[in-house]
């Protein structure tokens, strides 16, 4: 489609392959009308790019898919505590009213791309993660068709929670237009309980039935931080109780560290999963980690392959994995991203059934999916 398709410039590189080709549909309709008209090319989307250069790069590059023109609320059903949003729009850039949508991201990341690499942050805790909040999806297939499951739509396509396959795909199984999600009430009031106590105290605040919204470690300053979200009087008085517990300070700030990425642009960023027992263990290694005490969710900087195999190592020694996001060209051309991952079968199952010519982002997801 001639209309919605320009050259790509200097700036349209993903992982290090240049495309030729970039298109910005504004409807799903249109983006169907794309895709099924340029059949036989390499497809990768591109959200607002805070995640872009997560996973290895695609082995062919013809067209990027920019998400920039499909935003806005297709409806908010408060009611009913639902959200429909088209993909291309900021996380941040959502006003519900007296109502949340309980993903936390960074700045400018899109639904799309937040579905597309199932990231949640620090309050996933309380209101779990993407795959816990999303009820409905539309998406374009590889071959033009569109599909929709979940929400208001009384079934799945052939059998298939399209919303679970969607999310963390790294899209590779075709384009996400919009999604919908289950709302929560806004909280009136939030405060954090800030303590240098050791990790291992985080079990304390699960004990306590005090209803944190996040339980999160940063082994770097040392500080373990408790959020609490609530009606003023309900947060005030739990506030009271953690900070007994903990003998820390109660503040209506968060730390500097909570929620950002522990890497910095350039750095090798691994992101681990342990069972909540283990996380005093990795807190207390040689590797500076930081994310969620009551999950069991992480992230890691390190500063090589060296660092990256033994983070692995401990990580499985502990029954959890580790997971390389992203890293610098010359190390993640020889590195194994992704590590030993079960099921890989049935996800190049699930490929071929959804692309089975292998357009979407070819190469970027688990064994070279």
């Amino acid at each position: 489609m001639p209309d919605l398709t320009r050259p790509a410039g200097d700036e349209d590189v993903i992982g290090g392959v240049q495309a030729r080709l970039v298109a910005a549909p504004r409807t799903t309709a249109e983006a169907a009308e794309l895709l099924a008209a340029t059949r036989g090319l390499t497809v990768v989307v591109r959200g607002a790019g805070t995640k872009i250069d997560w996973g290895p790069p695609p082995r062919s590059l013809d067209l990027i898919i920019d998400t920039s023109n499909l935003t806005g609320v297709v409806e908010h059903a408060a009611g009913d505590l639902i959200t429909i949003v088209r993909a291309g729009t900021p996380l941040r850039s959502l006003d519900l009213g007296d109502q949340l949508l309980a993903l936390d991201g960074p700045a400018g990341a899109t639904i799309g791309g937040t579905v597309a690499t199932g990231t949640s942050g620090p309050r996933r805790l309380h209101y779990g993660g993407v795959r816990d909040l999303l009820i409905g999806i539309t998406v374009v297939r590889a071959d033009g068709k569109i599909a929709k499951a979940g929400g208001k739509v009384v079934k799945n396509v052939a059998g298939y929670d399209l919303g679970k396959l969607y999310t963390g795909s790294y899209g590779t199984l075709g384009l996400i237009t919009e999604c919908a999600f289950r709302l929560h009430p806004k909280p009136q009031h939030a405060l954090f309980v800030r303590t240098s106590a050791p990790p291992a105290d985080a079990a304390k605040v699960r004990a306590a039935a005090v209803a944190p919204a996040a339980v999160e470690i940063d082994s770097a300053s040392g500080e373990l931080a408790v959020l609490l979200e609530g009606t003023a009087e309900g947060v005030r008085e739990r506030a009271g109780l953690v900070g007994k517990l903990l003998g820390g300070d109660i503040s209506d700030e968060a730390p500097a560290w909570w929620g950002e990425d522990p890497w910095a642009p350039g750095e090798i960023g691994v992101k681990l999963s342990v069972p909540l027992s283990a996380v005093p263990t990795l807190a207390q290694g040689p590797d500076f980690v930081r994310g969620s005490a009551g999950t069991g969710l992480l992230s890691a900087a390190a500063a090589g392959i060296t660092e990256v195999e033994r983070l692995r190592a401990t990580c499985v020694r502990l029954g959890g994995h580790a997971v390389v996001l992203t890293a610098p060209p010359e190390i993640r051309d020889i590195l194994d991203m992704w590590g030993p991952v079960p099921g890989l079968s049935l996800m190049r199952r699930v490929k071929n059934q959804f692309d089975p010519d292998h357009r979407f982002a070819p190469g970027r997801f688990v064994g070279g999916i």
